[in-house]
């Protein structure tokens, strides 16, 4: 092992980071709706066949039910599952709640997703012992908002993410920076946070089965195999991840305009360039780990009188349906028929959330096929990929 790798290994990361995470949050917020579903399985996701589990309970994973499953290979396996399409108004509600509750105990803290949360809690021991702080905090969330949480604690996100998990259900774990290493090394290599389905298969093609296993093999291997990513990965498996807590800000909207160089009344222009905006806005939202709620178009014509209108939706991240409800709003906004000078889009409501998060009702394939492009986007740019009309 070169000297650089030598050093970086005896790192010693002497922040204390909290991650929380609310458990089976979509099932556990429809249990307080309905508390008929406690201690049944419940699945929550497209209910017709084509749609895709987003969460799922204790009781239904026992069946080998997980989310990003097929509802049909679900309803295979649990078909005494109680399934229920899911509310993302409710949820997002939820999430507020949370949020607005770890915002007023807390210093520094990122949210991760809807459901997710770091905190830096670094040199509160001085005060009081940071177990003992994440504890209370626990424990306010359970009694205001009703939800289980479970929190992992250590010295940086990695672990204390690690930790939550293995802390589940509805309970608590603690990770001093002398136990990371023994903590870490027994698991799966499937618990580390970047590793997704290709990269595990890949390592399990090549024996490796547990996160020791994966430390021990040297990181200008792990560059060669995986990439960039193969060091992170490799440095997280042996507990380093100097990533810092961001603080926390609620963007409440991002939109685009476009001013035209000569006006026009050219619809099908005009339709092409709605659909350019949005394409642009739907990565970004993806990109940023959010999704909307709310759509607004606006045009001004060449007086300068501008329109608005708006229209909420259930939260969503995908070209397909945001491109139908823009172009459905600009139908019904452009009546007058003359020159417009400038038209723009704008997503409202927005929430943490992923690609999963909106395919209640659609086909598993789509998050495939949008993830896809989008890392070509990130990888050539944003216009590598895009729909014909919005060239």
């Amino acid at each position: 092992m070169s000297r650089k790798w030598s050093e970086n290994i005896q790192k010693v990361d002497n922040r204390t980071i909290v991650h929380f995470d609310l458990d089976t949050f979509f099932v556990s917020v429809e249990r307080l709706k309905n508390s008929g579903l406690k201690g049944k399985p419940v699945i929550v996701g497209g209910i017709s066949d084509r749609g895709v589990v987003s969460s799922c309970s204790y009781e239904a994973r026992r069946f080998g039910v997980h989310s990003a499953m097929p509802v049909r290979m679900a309803k295979r396996l649990c078909g005494d599952a109680v399934f229920i399409k899911g509310d993302m108004e409710l949820y997002a509600k939820y999430s507020r709640l949370v949020t607005d509750i770890i915002a007023d105990s807390s210093p520094v803290f990122e949210k991760a997703s809807i459901d997710e949360y770091y905190i830096d809690i670094t040199g509160m021991d001085r005060f009081f012992g940071s177990l003992k702080w994440a504890h209370e905090l626990r424990r306010r969330i359970i009694k205001e908002s009703g939800l289980p949480v479970s929190f992992g604690l250590s010295v940086n996100k990695t672990v204390s993410k690690i930790a939550a998990g293995e802390a589940k259900p509805n309970g608590e774990r603690y990770v001093p920076g002398k136990n990371v290493k023994p903590f870490l090394w027994p698991l799966s290599i499937a618990k580390i946070p970047l590793i997704g389905r290709k990269n595990y298969k890949l390592l399990r093609s090549m024996g490796v089965a547990d996160i020791f296993t994966l430390s021990k093999i040297p990181p200008e291997m792990m560059m060669r195999v995986l990439g960039k990513n193969g060091i992170v990965i490799w440095e997280r498996a042996n507990g380093i991840d100097n990533t810092p807590v961001v603080q926390h800000s609620e963007r409440k909207s991002m939109s685009k305009e476009h001013t035209f160089d000569s006006d026009t009344t050219d619809i099908k222009l005009l339709r092409n360039v709605v659909i350019g905006m949005v394409e642009n806005l739907a990565f970004d939202l993806r990109r940023s780990g959010r999704l909307a709620g709310c759509v607004t178009v606006k045009i001004r014509y060449s007086d300068f009188d501008t329109h608005t209108l708006q229209k909420v939706i259930p939260y969503t991240s995908f070209d397909h349906i945001l491109t139908g409800v823009a172009l459905g709003l600009f139908e019904r906004l452009y009546k007058r028929r003359v020159l417009i000078r400038l038209i723009g889009v704008k997503f409202s409501r927005l929430t943490p959330g992923c690609l999963q998060l909106s395919l209640f009702d659609e086909k598993p394939q789509l998050a495939d096929l949008y993830q896809a492009m989008d890392a070509v986007r990130i990888k050539y740019g944003k216009h590598a990929v895009c729909r014909a009309a919005a060239l």
